[in-house]
């Protein structure tokens, strides 16, 4: 397990924070939010805000993702906003992957679009956008 360094929005007070997990046997249907990191090994429907997510080899999402960073090693169906992804070689992804920087290791498999976006795209983001029928 890791933990993440946070800093409140004045730089003054660092606190460590636990990953959390969806494990293997768990699925959630569902928004799920946390400050911190999340270990999705499980089943996610619907929408996750983190700090950082890492979809584990047997993890499986379905919506969007929100956070810092993002690691794909499993399954995505949906879209992703994060400042850096990097997509593993035994990841699947469909949908649209919003970037800044993107690591796509080869084997990967991915159906979709992946826009790159500045830096602060992602710092003025309070609403994401509507999704297309």
């Amino acid at each position: 397990m890791f933990a993440q360094l946070r800093r409140d929005p004045e730089d003054r007070d660092v606190v460590s924070l636990p990953a959390s997990q969806v494990g293997k046997a768990l699925k959630v249907t569902g928004n799920l939010d946390t400050e911190g990191d999340l270990y999705v090994q499980g089943t996610v429907t619907r929408r996750i805000n983190a700090l950082r997510v890492v979809v584990g080899t047997h993890g499986s999402v379905d919506g969007d993702v929100v956070a810092r960073e993002v690691q794909i090693e499993g399954r995505l169906t949906g879209r992703v906003f994060a400042l850096n992804v990097t997509v593993e070689s035994s990841a699947n992804v469909a949908g649209r992957i919003f970037h800044n920087t993107m690591t796509v290791a080869k084997g990967a498999h991915i159906d979709g679009r992946m826009p790159w976006r500045p830096p602060s795209y992602f710092e003025t983001l309070t609403k994401l956008p509507e999704t297309r029928p």
